[in-house]
């Protein structure tokens, strides 16, 4: 009995299995458009799920060379679709074309995605981190450079010593109150008086045996020598005037300052560095405060000192009480510069941390705080006053010395310096050689 629907004829051995791999007939199309009538003879055959060909290699294994396996021809393509879809094997190619597909027993890894080049990645972050440091580095370096003022022409100064070994800076603090509010003048005790004075004058030199700290007492009698003014250009000749040492910056400024020190030392001066007094405590508390050991108690009604004996940490105004004090000790201004460089060098070690530098939010507030008070030579560049910084910090190391300017004696007041040890003295520094002379 013919099973082939009505209007359709043929022999099945013909129709069945064209363009499959498969040997066995596959299941019958479903057509919708024809109808089949029912048999009563043969019961109905149960639907057959479709056999899906073994696939190993990601593609359709039938089909070879622009055909199908088992075709009657090579490149011949029935338009046979079976509705099976094909790629569900592990190894199958997805839709898009890709090497492999997400799931399987693989835990989910995408086959054909190369593995991530870890090596690769991490030179490219390195790289990047070290650009990024650079780039910091030099806008904090010109930012920096850009504060300094550079205000003092050294090359005014005539008739100067010749230069010996290492670097000799002359650090100045001055009662400026430049910048200053009535607030803060009242607050820090500085007063009102226009213009500016030393408030104390140090030495350091910077040399291959440690650094050398020494303190120069503003009360110091010194020879006015012969200058050129600074604003004039006029030449003065000196007369053998005989004046406290503070009273040259009074006259002149810086240039005849650093003129006179030369000149009654015999020691060249590199720099000339100078803060003032309202840049000094904001420098303090840009930091946090400067850890002290004070050995003894005192108190100042004049500098507004008023402290107990032991470790304290001291705010702004507190430290420039402390480094302006002198009425308070037996000594007078040679206790004073003792305290001054005792605090300078603790204000430097404690600056000069890794939590300050690395940290930007101390690192910059505190150079700005200082850099905006600070007045150099025209010579200062940020390296030799990073060097001045790191050789104050190294005062209090075992190679470090301090020390105040060797006194023999006074006259009207003034201190007056042993001529001998000041000597002796220029030569081991002039020589870089290790400082053995002894101070007041």
């Amino acid at each position: 009995m013919n099973d082939w629907p009505d209007r359709r004829t043929g022999d099945r051995s013909e129709r069945y299995g064209r363009g499959s791999a498969s040997p066995q007939p596959e299941g019958a199309r479903a057509m919708p458009h024809i109808q089949r009538r029912p048999n009563p003879q043969r019961p109905p055959t149960p639907p057959q799920r479709p056999q899906v060909p073994p696939q190993s290699q990601g593609y359709d294994d039938r089909y070879q060379d622009g055909g199908y396996a088992n075709s009657p021809e090579p490149g011949y393509d029935s338009g046979y679709n079976t509705g099976q879809v094909y790629g569900s094997g592990g190894g199958g190619s997805d839709r898009r074309g890709g090497g492999g597909r997400r799931g399987g027993g693989d835990g989910g890894y995408v086959q054909g995605r190369p593995a991530p080049d870890w090596r690769r990645r991490i030179k490219l972050g390195a790289l990047t981190l070290v650009v990024v440091v650079l780039a910091v580095s030099i806008s904090t370096y010109f930012w920096a450079d850009s504060k300094l003022k550079r205000e003092v022409d050294l090359s005014k100064v005539i008739e100067r010593p010749e230069s010996g070994d290492g670097t000799n800076y002359l650090i100045v603090g001055s009662d400026s109150r430049e910048g200053m509010s009535a607030e803060e003048k009242k607050r820090l005790r500085t007063g009102s008086a226009e213009g500016k004075r030393t408030d104390s004058m140090m030495i350091l030199h910077d040399g291959s045996n440690g650094p050398t700290l020494i303190s120069l007492p503003r009360d110091s009698n010194v020879e006015i020598p012969s200058f050129v003014g600074s604003e004039s250009g006029k030449t003065f000749q000196g007369t053998g005037r005989q004046v406290k040492l503070n009273a040259a910056y009074a006259e002149d400024g810086p240039e005849l300052l650093v003129r006179t020190v030369e000149f009654n030392t015999g020691l060249r001066i590199d720099h000339y560095v100078e803060i003032g007094f309202g840049g000094f405590a904001k420098i303090v508390d840009a930091i946090g405060g400067v850890e002290l050991d004070i050995p003894k108690a005192f108190k100042d009604k004049k500098s507004g000192a008023d402290f107990q004996a032991g470790k304290q940490t001291l705010n702004g105004e507190q430290s420039l009480a402390f480094v302006r004090t002198r009425y308070a000790f037996a000594g007078s201004d040679l206790d004073r510069t003792k305290n001054q460089q005792k605090f300078l060098a603790a204000l430097a070690s404690q600056t000069a941390t890794p939590g300050t530098i690395i940290n930007p939010f101390k690192l910059y507030p505190t150079m700005g705080a200082g850099l905006d008070t600070l007045i150099v030579d025209k010579d200062m560049s940020l390296w030799a006053l990073g060097n001045m910084f790191f050789a104050m910090k190294g005062v209090t190391g075992g190679d470090g010395t301090s020390m105040n300017m060797p006194i023999s004696g006074s006259v009207g007041g003034n201190l007056v310096w042993d001529k001998a040890k000041v000597k002796q003295l220029v030569e081991q520094l002039n020589n870089d050689e290790k400082v053995t002379v002894k101070g007041n």
